[in-house]
């Protein structure tokens, strides 16, 4: 097992959200790598890169993992209509999304699930999208 790709994979998805034209629209600029600490700079839509659980796919010949990793919608709004928006946005931007992870590829990039939860002001909404990434190692 090999946990080389989690960087490479991490700017490729901050790269697709970053330049996907639907995702910009709904939140812009204000996708980062950790939540806003306590406050959310005025922005009523923030995404947030977070945890990750990797698991070996490795052959005699090839490293590889099966990333699983989580993608945060945080909202300052009282409903979830527009955090469910930009979550639609997301999924499809980064499912079977062509990534650039170097000299490896993804095999596979699917959504695993979906979690909406109620917080306290000012982040009011959350929904945590969590998906798969399936590389080979070249």
């Amino acid at each position: 097992m090999s946990y080389v790709f989690s960087a490479a994979l991490q700017s490729a998805v901050y790269r697709q959200l970053s330049s996907d034209p639907a995702v910009a629209a709904r939140v812009g600029t204000a996708i980062y790598d950790a939540p806003l600490q306590g406050m959310t700079d005025g922005k009523t839509y923030f995404v947030t890169l977070g945890d990750e659980v990797v698991k070996p796919f490795g052959s005699k010949t090839s490293e590889g993992g099966i990333h699983e990793f989580d993608v945060t919608i945080h909202s300052t709004r009282d409903g979830f209509a527009g955090a469910k928006g930009i979550a639609e946005a997301i999924c499809s931007a980064l499912i079977d999304a062509h990534l650039d992870v170097g000299e490896d590829r993804i095999v596979s990039l699917r959504l695993l699930r979906a979690k909406t939860e109620r917080g306290r002001s000012p982040v009011k909404r959350l929904i945590t999208l969590r998906f798969r990434a399936v590389i080979d190692g070249v």
